[in-house]
């Protein structure tokens, strides 16, 4: 009999890249990873699940941004691009590592990888991931969930309440407009909380969120469960906190599985290995050295004076093993919490999806045989959605979070620092004057060409607010572009201000800007109305 219940949470989210100004652009090969590397294998996953009838619960939440990106015919016919180019280096190498029988069958095996890849895209789902993803759902393992528009940091929006409403309707009604029905969960941008949210998504509909640990123990009452129930947020919302024991077998760079000698190594990669003469056609601008996804290598270990080659039995060996650490490890957990508690443990366990496949490469693998083992009789536990729990368990706590993220130190220090604190008063100075804006305008009969400059104007603050751009500033992965991306996004909207307040809107401006931001077809303007008082 279980006695307990885990829920493994995928986040999908990437940053808004749209370039059809450009024949190709380089930040695009960042949602081209993620689907050879992340959602194929995901969905490849699911398939074999279902066809081996494996009873087991996952859920994903899915981003506006990335949803867009994926239907976006123009990106479709990119990747095909970007995946026909690698079946060229994959044959290439599979050539020259003639004489070097280990680094071949290596070769081939990513040349097989990218015909699978081509065959499953191009045939099976048609280019279509979120249909999918659709019948995975309809299926019963799959979960699926969104998060705000443009997945803004929504502590840091909420100087104005008409930025946090309008970022989770936005996203909301994105996720109906793909899928058809209303989403139960909503994934809070970096797990970012503050009271008074939980207000603004029970107006949205939303049944329940997630928040880390520390948003579940220092609450406003103390939790008796802790993290292994749900809080009632006091209005019928739930949050649902992350296991911190789960968080460290995965994330931590100390002990987590992804650090395993066996696994192979992401920082070596023959886009920097190779000579530049031979690599050029397949790198950035045949100058410019970046990934290209073939790796030759394993983890090895840190003291390793060379990288050993990669051994995919023996890696697949450890993903056994850490699987079973796995489920071992969460049976112990729900044995040593279920004398204390009233009802069975809910272990929540979320991740960025992309860490599955493209940061870890095995990661699927892992995923797979944990919800394989998870699904027998007697693994002492059982996987749900927090739909599922909460519709076979009552909610005894009654707390409001804390404000907490998921993010290095828990509060907003990556969101907010030296690097990108100068963005925030841009962002607000921006979002006042959309928000005094429509408040002039509700009275008035505006004409199509005015509608139409006015859900632009939107648009570009919503792209604006995007919790992607100070997040890469702090890193200093792509800083220029986040940089350029904030600026461009910000100065569509303070060009698109000015032609509304003057009534002199350029048509034909103003359509290639809907061309470059082609997201969120069905957007109102009227969504950022001015917050009533509080009474």
């Amino acid at each position: 009999m279980n006695k307990g219940y885990l829920c493994i949470v995928l986040h999908a989210h990437l940053p808004y890249v749209h370039h059809p100004e450009y024949d190709s652009f380089f930040e695009e090969n960042w949602l081209f990873e993620a689907i050879t590397e992340c959602y194929l294998p995901l969905i490849a996953m699911l398939d074999r699940l279902q066809r081996d009838d494996v009873q087991c619960r996952l859920t994903l939440s899915l981003s506006p941004p990335l949803m867009t990106m994926l239907r976006d015919e123009l990106l479709r016919e990119r990747y095909l691009r970007h995946l026909y180019k690698l079946l060229e280096l994959a044959g290439k190498e599979v050539v020259r590592t003639e004489g070097q029988p280990a680094l071949q069958e290596l070769a081939k095996g990513y040349r097989r990888a990218y015909l699978e890849a081509l065959h499953c895209y191009q045939n099976h789902y048609q280019g279509d991931l979120l249909a999918a993803f659709a019948k995975h759902s309809r299926g019963g393992r799959l979960e699926l969930i969104t998060t705000a528009a443009t997945h803004g940091f929504l502590p840091l929006l909420n100087v104005s309440e008409a930025a946090v409403r309008t970022q989770i309707k936005v996203g909301i009604d994105s996720f109906k407009a793909c899928f058809g029905f209303a989403p139960a969960g909503f994934w809070l941008p970096e797990c970012g909380f503050y009271p008074g949210l939980e207000e603004l998504l029970r107006d949205a509909g939303v049944a329940y969120f997630f928040v880390d640990s520390h948003g579940i123990m220092d609450a406003s009452q103390a939790p008796r469960d802790g993290v292994y129930a749900p809080l009632d947020c006091g209005n019928g919302v739930m949050a649902f906190g992350r296991d911190p024991a789960c968080s460290q077998q995965v994330w931590s760079a100390e002990q987590g599985y992804p650090g395993d000698p066996n696994y192979r190594e992401y920082y070596r990669d023959i886009g920097f290995d190779l000579p530049l003469d031979y690599i050029a056609p397949y790198i950035l601008d045949g100058d410019t050295r970046i990934n290209t996804g073939i790796k030759y290598y394993r983890i090895t270990g840190r003291d390793a004076p060379v990288k050993a080659v990669y051994q995919p039995d023996r890696a697949l060996e450890t993903v056994r093993r850490h699987a079973e650490d796995f489920i071992d490890q969460r049976r112990r957990q729900i044995q040593a919490l279920s004398p204390a508690m009233t009802q069975p443990p809910m272990i929540v366990a979320p991740y960025d999806a992309e860490l599955f496949g493209h940061w870890w490469h095995e990661g699927p693998l892992w995923l797979e045989q944990l919800l394989r083992l998870a699904g027998r009789e007697d693994s002492g536990l059982q996987t749900v959605s927090c739909s599922d729990y909460l519709q076979g368990q009552p909610v005894r706590q009654q707390a409001v979070p804390a404000m907490s993220t998921w993010g290095d130190q828990g509060y907003a220090d990556f969101w907010l620092n030296e690097t990108n604190d100068w963005i925030y008063p841009l962002l607000h100075q921006a979002g006042n004057e959309m928000e005094k804006m429509v408040g002039d305008l509700t009275a008035f009969k505006v004409s199509e060409l005015q509608k139409r400059a006015l859900n632009q104007a939107l648009r570009s603050l919503l792209l604006a607010q995007a919790s992607d751009w100070p997040f890469i500033l702090k890193a200093g992965t792509t800083a220029e572009y986040a940089k350029k991306r904030f600026t461009d996004h910000l100065a569509r909207f303070n060009y698109l201000h000015e032609c509304i307040r003057k009534n002199r809107i350029d048509e034909r401006y103003l359509t290639a800007l809907e061309v470059m931001d082609d997201i969120f077809p069905d957007i109102d303007f009227r969504d950022y109305r001015p917050s009533k008082p509080k009474e």
